[in-house]
């Protein structure tokens, strides 16, 4: 009798684990759509310079630059935290993940200036059509890292708080994956919005 509940419990879990898995890359897909249509307004829009004011004249090299070179670099911790969780190792687990929150804070902090310094010199999102596009697409990933900082402070807690379970190690794995597609979604930003935007 033991052993039938054990199973089903057993079985219940791998069932909730398989629906979560699903939910997760269901969400992906449908932000992969959602980024998609940002990028093709972007394009649409991206000479619309009511004002003669473009990209050129705003985006500054070193701050994109620094923004994905601190982004790639919380990729790579967010992988050196899910391989000391592979390796059952919880303080290592814990201190990658936490660089990899701050890595994102900075990120942020670097794009919320860039905005800033932006609107002061008279670009705002009112200014063009163009402007409008940049700034919803940007912003967009923006919030989106912002809601991976904070999902992964809550897993933080959580594996102080039980260890390395099951249901933790599902949970880093999400997240790495997560940040791992923001990563991939701020190439292509950096490539067709910054990079292009300054030649």
């Amino acid at each position: 009798m033991a052993y039938a509940t054990a199973h089903h419990e057993e079985h219940h879990d791998e069932h909730d684990e398989g629906i979560t898995v699903m939910g997760f890359w269901l969400f992906l897909v449908t932000d992969c759509i959602l980024f998609g249509a940002l990028f093709a307004t972007y394009a649409v829009l991206v000479n619309h310079t009511a004002s003669g004011l473009t990209g050129k004249e705003f985006f500054e090299v070193p701050g994109f630059v620094s923004e994905t070179f601190i982004l790639l670099t919380s990729s790579f911790t967010s992988g050196l935290a899910v391989l000391s969780m592979h390796k059952g190792k919880i303080k290592p687990l814990i201190g990658w993940l936490i660089v990899t929150l701050l890595l994102g804070m900075c990120f942020v902090g670097l794009e919320i200036h860039e905005f800033q310094t932006m609107v002061h010199e008279g670009a705002t999102i009112s200014t063009s059509a163009f402007f409008t596009a940049f700034y919803t697409l940007v912003s967009t990933h923006g919030l989106h890292v912002s809601v991976g900082i904070i999902w992964m402070v809550s897993i933080t807690i959580q594996l102080k708080r039980y260890g390395i379970t099951s249901v933790t190690k599902r949970k880093v794995t999400i997240i790495s994956l997560y940040w791992h597609f923001l990563d991939a979604v701020w190439i292509f930003l950096y490539t067709v919005v910054y990079l292009m935007g300054v030649m």
